[in-house]
């Protein structure tokens, strides 16, 4: 897993006027929490805050106003509805070794059953535990193959050594779902009624 250093700086104003003020200077407003510790509020870089958030459940390097170098990962981001820029991120402290809950990405390979079925991802993102520095990015699992009514469950889903599940291993992440026949609407049926009489 790769491991982002950025440089951060904290701050002492609050609110949504600072906050606004953080941004025009093209920085995000964070938190950085964990460990039983006091939070420290955070001024980071945006453009690359916004890099580093590309790859899911990054490790961040932090490097506190050249104090102090802690590790974090993504907790809480938030973005702007419409323009899409980040407003806030939450960060968690973690230290190397620590095992932390996370959720990584499911990805499908291969062709289902011949027929029209659906693949329904009942879980778009699979909790586990795992290593703070170790963290997949995701996991791919083989639909090859699948007919309606199969389903693949979280104990069926292969992981990197060092990651267990978070969830039951009986919880069901995908299932296929057999296309269904669109009916024929009240107006089309009344006109054929009409075109036979």
């Amino acid at each position: 897993m790769s491991e982002v250093k950025l440089t951060a700086s904290t701050r002492t104003e609050f609110g949504k006027g600072a906050a606004r003020r953080i941004r025009r200077d093209a920085k995000v407003p964070g938190v950085l929490y964990g460990h039983g510790s006091d939070p420290i509020h955070l001024t980071l870089p945006g453009h690359e805050l916004l890099l580093a958030l590309r790859t899911p459940n990054v490790l961040i390097s932090l490097d506190i106003d050249g104090k102090s170098n802690e590790l974090a990962i993504p907790k809480s981001v938030q973005r702007d509805p419409i323009k899409g820029f980040l407003e806030h991120v939450d960060l968690q402290l973690v230290t190397r070794g620590e095992k932390v809950n996370v959720e990584i990405f499911v990805h499908t390979e291969g062709e289902l059953a011949p027929g029209g079925n659906l693949l329904e991802h009942v879980l778009n993102a699979l909790p586990v535990e795992a290593e703070a520095t170790h963290i997949p990015e995701s996991v791919t699992v083989s639909v090859e193959g699948l007919a309606a009514g199969d389903s693949v469950l979280a104990k069926d889903i292969p992981l990197p050594s060092g990651t267990k599940l978070g969830v039951d291993g009986d919880t069901v992440v995908l299932q296929v779902l057999a296309a269904q026949a669109e009916e024929p609407s009240e107006e089309s049926a009344e006109g054929g009624e009409a075109a036979e009489a």
